[in-house]
């Protein structure tokens, strides 16, 4: 997926971080790991989005990916 793919939200984060206006975090992974658990375990969050934040959690860490 490519940043022109995602939301304007995310689109406008990622040009804040581009720009230096947001702090980059060099370790992505656990930053979006930790963002997807608080998601699914947050039980004022909608089940269907509760249980996405799960998979791709869950992707995640099983995945070969590790952060730098």
């Amino acid at each position: 997926m490519k940043v022109y793919d995602c939301c304007d939200l995310i689109r406008q984060r990622y040009a804040e971080i581009g720009s230096g206006d947001q702090g980059y975090i060099p370790n992505a992974i656990a930053c979006a790991v930790k963002t997807l658990n608080a998601i699914a375990s947050d039980e004022s969050v909608p089940e269907e989005a509760r249980e996405q934040a799960a998979f791709a959690a869950a992707n995640l860490l099983i995945s070969d990916h590790k952060d730098a």
